[in-house]
C-alpha cells in the first residue's frame, strides 16, 4: 500500500519523458521489494501510457511478461494480469485491422495473423495455469476463437482445473483467517513444497512475506530454500537483503546473508561493508554480537592461504580477531554489562588458528594465558582444552606445567584433571615426575574433600534451622487457629445477649449491603488489632473483639449504641448512590469534606459516614445523589487522593443478592496504546515519568499504581 501511494503521487507529477523514466525506476524498486500483483498491474498500465514513445509497445510487452513470470501463478489475483495483457494485445489487433471495404496487403495480412497468434498463445498459456474463475476464461476463449480449441490446450486446462481443486482449501483458509495467517500460509507452503514446483513455492513464500514481513523465522525458511534449491545469485541476494532490512535485530539473518555473499563470490569490500552494517543493526543481546563476529572471522579465515608464512589476508584476520576481542570488551560490555563471551570462544579460536595453521604456539599460549585471567581458571574443561592444544601442537613440558596449574586452580571437577595429570606421568614421566604428581593430587583432593565436608555440614545445619522454623510456624498457626476459635465462641455468646435486647435498640434493616472490608491491595490502613471489630452486616451491630466483663457487658453496649446513630441504606436507591471507602480514619467532619468533593458531580442528597461503637470514623460511607447521572459521574473520582490516600468509589450493589459482583475499572484485554512499566524507584513521580515518555509521542495519561495507603507499588 505504501509503494502504491508513493507511485501514484509520482505519476501525477510526471509529465515529461525524463520524469517518466524516474517513475519507471521507482516501479523497478517496488517490484523488487515485494512480489505484489497490484504493483505489477499498475506498472503495466503506466507503461501503456508511454506506448507512443520509441520502442513503447515492446516495453509494455516486456513489463507484462515479467509480471506474468512474477505473479502470473497467483491463484486469486493472477488472472487480472493475464486479462490486462490480452486486452492490450486485442487493442493492438483493432488498430491493425484494415479499413472496411479495403483489401489488406500481404504485409498487413501477416501482421494480423501474427497478432492473432499472440492472443491465442496468451489464452493457451493462461488456461494451463490453476487460477480462480478459470472456467470463465475458457468460455471466453471458446467464444473468441474462430477455430476449435486444440486438444493439447483442453488437456492442459483439465489438468490445471484438478490442480486448482487441490489449492482451493488453502486459498479458502487464507480468505477466512485473520491476520497474520501464519499457520495457514505455512500449511500452504508445505503443500507446495511437496508438489515441488520452484516458481509456485517462491510465489507462496512471497505472498506470506508480504503480510508477515517482520517475522524472522519466515525469512529464514525462505532464504534457506533459495540457498539450497534455486541458487540463483540475484534472487538469493535480493531476498537476503530484504530479510535484514525488515528484521535487522535478528543476527541469524545477517549471518546467512554473509554466507550467501561468500557463496556467490561477492567482492570482499562489499562483504566487509555488510558486516559493518550488521554491527550497527542493534542486536538485542550480547551473544548476538559474538555470533556475528564469529561468522565474519570464519569468512576471513577461509580467505587466507596458510601455505604462505605471511600475507595481507592473514594480517587482516589477526587484526579482526584483535578488534573483535576489543569490541566485545568495550562496546558490548558497556551496553549489556557483559561481553556475551564468558568462555572467550573467539580468543580460543584465535589460539587454534595460531597453533594449528600458523605454527605459532607462543602466540597461542599468550592468548590462553589471557583467557585464564578472565575468570576461567576454575573450570576443568578450560584447562583440558588448553592441554589438548599443547598436546597436539606444543611439547610435554608445557603440557605438564598446564596440568599442574589445573590441579591447583580447578574447583568444579578437580578429580578429572588429577586423573589426566597422572595418566600423562604414567605414559611419559620419570619416577620423580610421578611422585610429584601423586603428592600434588593427593594434597589437592584432601583439601577439596575437607572443603566439601564443611560445606555439607553447613548445608545440614541450615536445613535443620529451616525445619525448626517450619515447625515453629506450624505451631504458631495451630495456636492462632485455636485462639480464633475461642474468640468466635465468646463473640457468639455476646451476640446472643445482644439479640435478647433487640427491642431496646430497635430493628435493623435486613439485606443491607455488606461491603468488602478491604480492597485488593497491600492492606495498609487496617485498624490496629485492639480496635478491630467484627461486623454482622454492612452497618449492623458490631462488637469489640475483646468483650467487656460479663457484668458490665449490657451496660457498655447500652451506652455506646445510644450515642452512635445507626446508618441504614435503602437498596431501592442503589442507582443514585455510590459506596466510598479507604478514607483516612482520622478524617474530621467527613460529611463536610466529602460533600465539597462530590458536589462537582451533581446535587448531593445525603452523605452517610459510618462510625464504630467508640465513635471513630470507620473510613467508608454512602453518598446519595438526586440524579443517576451524578452517581455515574462520581465513579470517575475513584482512586483520587484524599488526605494522602487513594479514595475508592464503587457502585452501590447488594452483595447478598449479587455475591459475584466485582468492580475493576481498567480493561483486561490487550490495549495497544498503553505501556506497563515496572522496576521504577519508589521515589519516581508522575512528572518524571511523563518527561521520559513524551519524547516518544503524546502522553494521554500516566497512572502510578498505589497501595491502600497511597504509597506507590
Amino acid at each position: 500500500e505504501i509503494w502504491l501511494d508513493w507511485l501514484k503521487d509520482e505519476i501525477k507529477m510526471a509529465s515529461e519523458s525524463s520524469e517518466r523514466e524516474k517513475v519507471y525506476e521507482l516501479f523497478e524498486r517496488a517490484v523488487k521489494d515485494y512480489i505484489c500483483p497490484e504493483i505489477w498491474l499498475e506498472y503495466a498500465q503506466y507503461s501503456i501510457g508511454g506506448i507512443g514513445q520509441e520502442g513503447g509497445i515492446e516495453r509494455v510487452r516486456c513489463v507484462f511478461e515479467r509480471a506474468l513470470t512474477a505473479v502470473g501463478l497467483h491463484v486469486t489475483k493472477g488472472a487480472a494480469l493475464w486479462e490486462a495483457y490480452r486486452e492490450f494485445e486485442n487493442a493492438l489487433l483493432e488498430t491493425a485491422q484494415p479499413a472496411p471495404g479495403s483489401v489488406p496487403s500481404a504485409e498487413q495480412q501477416q501482421m494480423l495473423c501474427s497478432q492473432l497468434e499472440k492472443i491465442h498463445t496468451l489464452f493457451r498459456r493462461q488456461l494451463g495455469i490453476p487460477l480462480l474463475d478459470m472456467e470463465a476464461s475458457y468460455a471466453e476463449y471458446e467464444e473468441w476463437s474462430e477455430d476449435p480449441i486444440p486438444e493439447t490446450t483442453i488437456k492442459n486446462y483439465k489438468k490445471a482445473l484438478q490442480q486448482l481443486e487441490k489449492c482451493k482449501p488453502y486459498e479458502e483458509a487464507l480468505l477466512g483467517a485473520e491476520t497474520p495467517k501464519l499457520a495457514e500460509y505455512q500449511a500452504y507452503i508445505d503443500f507446495e513444497m511437496k508438489a515441488g514446483d520452484p516458481a509456485r513455492i517462491q510465489l507462496i513464500y512471497e505472498r506470506a512475506l508480504a503480510e508477515n514481513c517482520l517475522v524472522p523465522d519466515l525469512w529464514a525458511r525462505y532464504n534457506q530454500y533459495l540457498d539450497r534449491q534455486l541458487k540463483v545469485k540475484e534472487l538469493v541476494l535480493s531476498a537476503h537483503d530484504r530479510a535484514v532490512r525488515n528484521c535487522p535485530w535478528t543476527v541469524g539473518l545477517w549471518i546467512r546473508y554473509l554466507l550467501a555473499m561468500e557463496r556467490h563470490r561477492v567482492d570482499h569490500g562489499t562483504i566487509s561493508e555488510m558486516f559493518e552494517k550488521a554491527l550497527n543493526a542493534g542486536f538485542i543481546q550480547a551473544t548476538d554480537y559474538v555470533e556475528i563476529w564469529q561468522a565474519y572471522l570464519d569468512y576471513l579465515r577461509r580467505r587466507v592461504d596458510f601455505t604462505q608464512d605471511s600475507s595481507k589476508e592473514l594480517e587482516e584476520l589477526r587484526s579482526a580477531f584483535a578488534r573483535a576481542v576489543e569490541y566485545l570488551k568495550q562496546e558490548v560490555e558497556e551496553r549489556f554489562s557483559e561481553s556475551g563471551d564468558p568462555s572467550c570462544t573467539i580468543m580460543q579460536n584465535w589460539a587454534r588458528v595460531e597453533a594449528r595453521l600458523c605454527n605459532n604456539m607462543q602466540k597461542a599460549r599468550e592468548l590462553w594465558d589471557n583467557i585464564m585471567t578472565k575468570g576461567n581458571a576454575k573450570y576443568a574443561n578450560m584447562w583440558l582444552e588448553y592441554y589438548n592444544l599443547e598436546r597436539a601442537h606444543g611439547d610435554t613440558q608445557h603440557c605438564r606445567k598446564a596440568l599442574h596449574r589445573a590441579v591447583q586452580c580447578t574447583s568444579d571437577y578437580p578429580e578429572h584433571v588429577c586423573e589426566v595429570l597422572l595418566t600423562l606421568e604414567r605414559i611419559e614421566g620419570t619416577l620423580e615426575d610421578w611422585d610429584a604428581a601423586v603428592q600434588k593430587t593427593e594434597n589437592r583432593l584432601a583439601r577439596v574433600n575437607e572443603q566439601r565436608a564443611k560445606a555439607a555440614e553447613k548445608e545440614a545445619a541450615l536445613a535443620k534451622q529451616e525445619e525448626e522454623k517450619a515447625e515453629q510456624r506450624k505451631q504458631a498457626r495451630a495456636e492462632k487457629k485455636a485462639s480464633k476459635k475461642a474468640k468466635k465462641t465468646r463473640i457468639g455468646d455476646k451476640r446472643k445477649a445482644d439479640d435478647d435486647e433487640e427491642g431496646e435498640w430497635g430493628q435493623e434493616e435486613e439485606g443491607a449491603e455488606q461491603p468488602s472490608k478491604r480492597h485488593k491491595g497491600d492492606g495498609d490502613g487496617m485498624l490496629p488489632e485492639e480496635d478491630m471489630e467484627v461486623e454482622t452486616g454492612l452497618f449492623g451491630r458490631s462488637v469489640p473483639e475483646k468483650p467487656d466483663h460479663p457484668a458490665n457487658q449490657k451496660e457498655t453496649a447500652s451506652t455506646s449504641r445510644k450515642d452512635i446513630p445507626k446508618v441504614f441504606h435503602d437498596s431501592s436507591k442503589d442507582k443514585v448512590t455510590v459506596f466510598v471507602s479507604n478514607l483516612s480514619y482520622s478524617m474530621a467532619q467527613p460529611e463536610v469534606k466529602l460533600k465539597e468533593l462530590f458536589e462537582s458531580c451533581g446535587e448531593v442528597a445525603q452523605i452517610r459516614p459510618v462510625f464504630s461503637n467508640r465513635g471513630t470514623f470507620r473510613g467508608y460511607c454512602y453518598v446519595e445523589f438526586k440524579e443517576e447521572t451524578a452517581a455515574a459521574q462520581a465513579l470517575g473520582l475513584d482512586r483520587q487522593v484524599v488526605e494522602g490516600r487513594p479514595m475508592f468509589v464503587s457502585p452501590c450493589v447488594d452483595k447478598n443478592k449479587n455475591p459475584d459482583f466485582k468492580v475493576f475499572r481498567y480493561s483486561t484485554t490487550l490495549e495497544k496504546h498503553k505501556l506497563f512499566i515496572s522496576g521504577l524507584p519508589f521515589s519516581c513521580t508522575k512528572e518524571e515519568l511523563e518527561e521520559v515518555c513524551k519524547a516518544h509521542g503524546t502522553v494521554k495519561d500516566i497512572r502510578l499504581v498505589t497501595n491502600r495507603a497511597g504509597k506507590p507499588k
